[in-house]
């Protein structure tokens, strides 16, 4: 499925994305849901949130501000998107870092059933059982394509990795998205709300490869046609917000400006 027709399922249908997000980022994340054509919604009290799961189109599980409550919230989300047959992303911010973060993420992955994760090299090199280092939130290490196809072959899901170039993998593919630009990682959150447009993507796209590849091409391609315009951090996150929206609107040719490419599978012994 192209992206152009991705976009115009999200322009007709506005499919609700549940975010169980963290408080550090969720007016970006949200903004970036409303940018592509999706709608956002971040309730988190264990009291409502398998309800409000009951009326989205996927659900997002990001662990960057996490305590015992919102752990369970998590699990009782992710039981219901599973009842209810609707993708599940979960973005496992530092990973690797703590024991707590690291015990969340496999506590999870042993009790829902998770349709696509997406995470930097250190996060998902610490999921996939591969040395990586992270310190907070930043991965400082980890191979990416080895770590990509380790954990979508181990988990039986869709993985991808954020960074200079991402990678996505079912691990049977792996594929390259060189889409992007550095000014992205200088605002707080770019990880969380690629995120989100991986989840508004599935929503209505489904969790395969190529969807999610079109989600991180287009989030970056979006991010190069803010840079050009912007003077550094301050002036570049409102033009990013801008040059998705403009995406989402249509635009020709878009899918010959996405950068995405097949790439070899790492050898055995790689990963």
């Amino acid at each position: 499925m192209n992206a152009g027709k991705i976009f115009g399922k999200l322009s007709d249908r506005k499919p609700l994305i549940h975010h169980l997000t963290n408080y550090v980022t969720a007016n970006l994340v949200a903004n970036v849901t409303l940018a592509v054509g999706a709608l956002p919604v971040m309730a988190q009290a264990g009291e409502e949130v398998e309800e409000m799961t009951g009326l989205a189109s996927a659900l997002v599980i990001n662990i960057g501000t996490l305590d015992p409550n919102t752990v369970e919230a998590m699990l009782a989300a992710g039981k219901t998107a599973n009842g209810r047959g609707i993708p599940v992303v979960l973005d496992p911010v530092g990973a690797g870092a703590t024991t707590f973060r690291t015990g969340t993420v496999g506590r999870i992955l042993d009790e829902v059933s998770v349709s696509v994760i997406c995470g930097n090299a250190g996060e998902i090199a610490t999921i996939a059982g591969l040395e990586a280092e992270v310190r907070g939130v930043e991965s400082l290490g980890g191979d990416a394509k080895a770590a990509v196809v380790s954990a979508a072959r181990s988990l039986g899901t869709v993985v991808s990795v954020t960074g200079s170039t991402d990678y996505v993998s079912d691990g049977e593919r792996l594929v390259a998205v060189r889409n992007g630009d550095a000014l992205m990682g200088r605002i707080v959150g770019s990880g969380c709300a690629s995120t989100a447009v991986v989840a508004s993507f599935v929503a209505v796209g489904g969790a395969g490869v190529d969807t999610v590849a079109a989600a991180l091409a287009c989030y970056g391609y979006a991010g190069e046609d803010a840079a050009r315009r912007s003077d550094g951090p301050g002036t570049f996150e409102p033009r990013f917000l801008d040059a998705l929206h403009a995406l989402s609107g249509g635009q020709e040719g878009l899918d010959g400006r996405l950068l995405i490419s097949s790439e070899e599978i790492p050898e055995a012994g790689l990963l």
